[in-house]
């Protein structure tokens, strides 16, 4: 049976008051974001390792000792780790559910949808599988897939949404991004591009007034990080005009996903974004949008968890390169969370330690850029 509820700013405000309490997280570790939701400044990530049973019980207990460490953001995607990585979130949840250690309303689940999911392991045939599971079913057509991988028809959508509540045994979900949008663009002009992202955010809304989830957005790699007038590039100001139009005043687009970290600091260096036909950068833009920003590959894939120049060790301070790392992107101004692939217990203890501290006073951030 799925777990009812999602996360609200009473639950979410227990946590804090909890975690707090008990040492285990300074108070400024929490950001207020989402209409009023008390938010780690550090979120679990599940994208790596590999789609095996040894895998699924390291997340499981990582998860677990994510959320008795101060973390209450979770994020995954359908397609990660072939649906394990969704399922395995939905495992760790219902058992802390279960024995008391958490509540459903004190944590945020995110997921994505838009890459085609094997389903366990990848198959033998990965035409023949998209045939069968997709095609034959009617779930889309050959014609709806971009470069062969991705797909956001609202009725491929309605299905994925389905799917990823029920791998990870949720009523509702917090939040759910469409995956890579721009990957698209690769295939189609941007006026199609357009139109696509219309009738997507139509589906997303439906949903919401349908109770399957609370907010919307969308998890980037490229999109936001291009020079206007790329071909991969996204506005983010005329996809908030397009919620806007779509789903009134009072629209669900409200959060973004892109890659930041010290290797790939474009969203606060460098203005990727018009606004008011201003140039500005990603944070700037989505502070004004109201749009609450999570980074992914904080520590790039552990890239950044060694050999960082002195001097930025010096600013950051913590005890380990990869504290430092998450540290620079807690730290930054206008982001919300920094997201952490993290599947192992000792990883995860190790860096949220920085759930300790306070980020850095904006005066230390900025020796960073002298």
């Amino acid at each position: 049976m799925a777990i009812e509820g999602y996360a609200t700013v009473e639950g979410t405000g227990r946590y804090r008051e909890r975690m707090v309490a008990a040492g285990v997280t300074h108070p400024e570790h929490f950001r207020q974001g989402l209409g009023g939701l008390a938010l780690s400044s550090v979120g679990l990530g599940t994208y790596l390792g590999g789609h095996d049973a040894d895998t699924d019980a390291q997340y499981l207990e990582a998860v677990k000792q994510a959320v008795a460490s101060g973390c209450n953001v979770f994020d995954s995607a359908i397609n990660y780790r072939c649906q394990r990585s969704e399922r395995v979130i939905g495992q760790a949840l219902s058992e802390l559910v279960r024995t008391g250690a958490v509540r459903r309303d004190e944590l945020l689940f995110a997921t994505k949808g838009g890459f085609i999911p094997f389903d366990g392991a990848p198959p033998r045939d990965s035409y023949a599988y998209l045939l069968q599971t997709f095609v034959n079913p009617g779930i889309i057509t050959s014609s709806d897939v971009v470069a062969d991988c991705h797909c956001m028809t609202p009725a491929y959508l309605r299905h994925q949404l389905k799917a990823s509540l029920a791998n990870l045994g949720l009523s509702c979900l917090d939040v759910y991004y469409l995956h890579n949008p721009e990957t698209q663009l690769g295939a189609v002009s941007r006026e199609e591009f357009m139109a696509r992202m219309r009738r997507a955010f139509e589906a997303l809304e439906e949903a919401v007034s349908q109770g399957q989830l609370r907010l919307y957005g969308t998890a980037t790699w490229n999109g936001y990080r291009t020079e206007p007038g790329s071909r991969g590039h996204l506005s983010l100001e005329a996809l908030v005009r397009m919620a806007e139009e779509v789903g009134g005043e009072h629209h669900h687009f409200k959060v973004l996903q892109l890659p930041y970290n010290l290797g790939m600091p474009e969203a606060l260096a460098q203005q990727t974004q018009t606004l008011k036909g201003v140039t500005v950068s990603l944070l700037e833009a989505a502070k004004a949008l109201d749009v609450y920003v999570m980074s992914s590959a904080s520590i790039l894939q552990g890239q950044l968890s060694r050999g960082l120049p002195k001097g930025a060790r010096e600013v950051l301070g913590e005890r380990t390169d990869a504290q430092r790392a998450i540290q620079f992107v807690r730290s930054t101004p206008g982001l919300g969370t920094a997201l952490v692939g993290m599947k192992q217990v000792e990883h995860v203890r190790d860096n949220l330690t920085v759930a300790r501290h306070a980020p850095l006073h904006p005066d230390q951030f900025t020796k960073l850029f002298q």
